[in-house]
């Protein structure tokens, strides 16, 4: 009832124009601080001018590659699809449709969701400034002054999108954002020649009112958001008090930011270190995030309550539980936007690690193993700790059960909701051998495309699990939105001398006539072989129990899936070529093998053949 009441007041708040009133077009100029005074006093960073990195210079050729990409206008969009956006790109323009947005509207009548405009996502991804860790990276690893163009970067932006106007301040996450990653650049050039008052006055007036914004607007991500973006806007307000002390406000903003970060972490991190949104690359996010905020609070004496402390180490422990060892990717499981908000060293996407190390590093000065991204955060002489744990690893609260065998990993999840679900995918089995996925999920590719996309997806056929007649687990709604939640799913992993048995059942298929799913995997140690039965009770008579294996196509030749009724009669497989997405935007060809009977059994072998 919250909220909905929220959304009902906020919808007529913003069709009344109270927005407009709230958040204004044409604010007056604010100077806090002369340039001078910071420049000498600067408030305690990770570190103190580009002269003061704890970091031996070392050349990249792919850092030299992005490097020449961004100065020529190419930027990589969502961590892998490259957009030439010219030399003279004006930020509003959607790169994917053409799409021009209109400068001059308020952005509470911006609308972040049209068939016309396409993903807004991709107008937003230059305008958060994270392609700046790539310029700066390259700056020092080859000792080269970018001060002028990260600058009139900047610059640009401010002049291009007045306070308040267009796309670019439709999202609070967005915004707080765009001040960390400038916020970072202006540390890392504060003597710079390029950092001159005049440009120092107009960067801080647009961080002051871009604050302002994310304070004002912060219930929209606190209660009808209630995700990683409420987590980046509590921990921008809280940072604002320790980096721009000298603005009167941020006193008030850091105290309620410092208090609303430490609610966000606890609720939605789970006692057991999963996360709500049930997503590796969002709960990574929230990862980088815990990184920023407590090593800036231990460096300015300052502390979080016990809850953030332990809350960040359970997600290091469940994290580090479902990374393959030889890869060091995790399973492609959840919404996946591409996000990585501090990229800091040239590992691909997919590779965890060094986010990973930076918080283990923050927490208690160890890592699995060094990476550059942790000189960047002022940590030094950190002691490598590489020992992993095999075995069994169960995490009940979201129902993440994982079996560890050396270089072999068996991924399942068997949960229920308290928090909105956003896939369809209970009951999901992922199988790793050696750093490769050969059973995968294949991901959540576009939030913005058309219904059948989406559901290919998000929906229960896009994941290795059962399905009644196609149908999805749950009855899918618009956008995000899921009906008939899982409320009933147990699991359990059990181990016998020569075998790990997984257990699980769910409730599911309510929009149908309830039905209940269950799934028993058993894993024989030592063996690349999983015996899988799934049972669907009822299965009434008309109905079609269909099972569903999205194979990895590079190593389909490699993998046996054998199916059998309940009287053993082998069934036939169907096999298309349909889609996989790793990288938020773009797909590529994976093999989907499904088996279809009337039974209400079904028995598989799969084998990986080395």
């Amino acid at each position: 009832m919250r909220y909905v009441a929220f959304r009902v007041h906020y919808m007529v708040s913003s069709k009344l124009g109270f927005h407009k009133s709230k958040f204004p077009t044409s604010p007056d100029s604010k100077t806090f601080i002369t340039f001078e005074d910071w420049r000498n006093n600067t408030p305690i960073f990770f570190f103190d001018g580009k002269e003061n990195i704890p970091l031996t210079a070392k050349e990249s050729e792919a850092l030299k590659i992005r490097f020449r990409e961004n100065k020529q206008g190419t930027f990589t969009f969502f961590s892998s699809k490259k957009h030439d956006l010219g030399a003279t790109y004006n930020w509003i323009v959607n790169p994917s449709t053409g799409y021009k947005y209109d400068i001059t509207k308020h952005w509470s009548d911006i609308e972040d969701l049209s068939s016309e405009a396409g993903d807004i996502k991709y107008v937003w991804e230059k305008a958060r400034f994270s392609y700046l860790y790539d310029i700066i990276r390259h700056d020092y690893h080859n000792d080269s002054d970018q001060a002028a163009f990260v600058f009139s970067e900047i610059d640009n932006f401010i002049k291009s999108n007045p306070i308040n106007l267009g796309p670019n301040y439709k999202c609070s996450q967005e915004i707080s954002l765009r001040i960390l990653n400038w916020t970072f650049a202006l540390y890392y050039y504060k003597n710079s020649e390029f950092l001159t008052p005049e440009r120092f006055d107009s960067i801080m007036n647009s961080i002051y009112w871009q604050l302002h914004h994310v304070y004002n607007n912060i219930n929209f991500s606190r209660i009808a958001v209630r995700n990683n973006h409420a987590i980046t806007e509590t921990l921008m307000l809280y940072i604002s008090g320790l980096l721009f002390p000298f603005i009167p406000e941020t006193k008030k903003w850091s105290r309620q930011g410092k208090k609303w970060f430490e609610q966000e972490v606890n609720y939605q991190i789970y006692d057991d270190g999963t996360f709500l949104q049930f997503s590796m690359n969002y709960h990574r996010v929230a990862v980088q995030l815990l990184t920023w905020g407590i090593r800036l609070s231990q460096l300015h004496n300052d502390t979080f309550t016990k809850a953030v402390y332990e809350k960040a180490k359970k997600s290091l422990d469940f994290l580090e539980a479902s990374q393959d060892p030889v890869s060091k990717q995790l399973p492609n499981y959840g919404s996946n936007d591409g996000a990585l908000f501090f990229k800091l060293t040239d590992d691909d996407y997919r590779d965890y690690q060094s986010q990973l190390d930076d918080l283990r590093a923050v927490l208690g000065g160890t890592v699995r193993q060094n990476s550059e991204s942790q000189c960047w955060y002022g940590l030094q002489n950190l002691k490598v700790d590489s020992t992993r744990k095999d075995g069994i690893f169960s995490f009940r609260e979201s129902g993440y059960d994982i079996i560890q065998e050396e270089d072999v990993k068996t991924f399942l999840r068997c949960g229920s909701y308290k928090d909105r679900p956003f896939q369809a995918d209970n009951l999901h089995l992922d199988l790793w051998a050696n750093g490769i996925n050969y059973i995968w999920d294949v991901g959540s590719y576009l939030y913005n495309t058309d219904e059948k996309t989406v559901n290919y997806f998000v929906g229960t056929p896009g994941h290795n699990t059962v399905s009644v007649n196609g149908e999805n687990q749950m009855l899918k709604g618009n956008r995000f939105i899921w009906y008939n939640w899982i409320k009933e799913a147990q699991s359990s992993v059990t181990e016998e001398e020569d075998r790990y048995i997984f257990k699980g059942t769910i409730q599911a298929f309510k929009h149908i006539g309830k039905r209940q799913h269950t799934r028993t995997v058993t894993k024989f140690k030592g063996k690349l072989e999983w015996h899988i039965e799934d049972e669907i009770s009822p299965l009434k008579e008309e109905d079609t129990m269909i099972q569903y294996w999205n194979v990895n196509p590079i190593v389909a030749d490699k993998i046996a899936v054998k199916a059998f009724d309940d009287k053993n009669k082998e069934l036939i497989a169907k096999e298309d070529t349909l889609w996989y997405s790793v990288y938020y935007g773009v797909k590529t060809p994976s093999i989907r093998t499904s088996f279809e009977t009337t039974a209400p059994k079904i028995k598989t072998i799969i084998t990986i053949l080395t």
